[in-house]
């Protein structure tokens, strides 16, 4: 998995590209979220919209990842999901814990 990193303002856009799926993502998921909480950033977007596959593996490290931002007082959100990584969290229900958008600005007003 591949990853570019760039911050708008306060928000931290974490863009994710290739495979989630344990040992290829999932731990990368995690370090970078832990990374940007060290730095400051507690406003952080997951931009998925190159993510060609996650296993449950990568689908648990995004809820763990979301209820470490949100104990520290902060907002992560996800950001131009597939048909198929949308499906998935339809299924587990856990579209209803994620706060999803389309475009990165709207992402980016949400989590001011």
């Amino acid at each position: 998995m591949k990853t570019e990193i760039r911050d708008v303002d306060d928000v931290r856009i974490i863009a994710l590209k290739g495979k989630i799926s344990i040992g290829a993502g999932d731990v990368k998921i995690r370090e970078l979220v832990d990374e940007a909480l060290k730095s400051g950033k507690k406003k952080i977007v997951l931009d998925l919209g190159q993510v060609s596959a996650i296993d449950s593996s990568g689908i648990g490290e995004m809820v763990s990842c979301y209820t470490t931002v949100t104990r520290q007082g902060g907002k992560l959100a996800l950001l131009k999901l597939s048909p198929k990584i949308n499906d998935i969290l339809q299924v587990t229900q856990l579209i209803t814990v994620f706060d999803v958008y389309d475009s990165e600005e709207e992402a980016i007003a949400a989590l001011r």
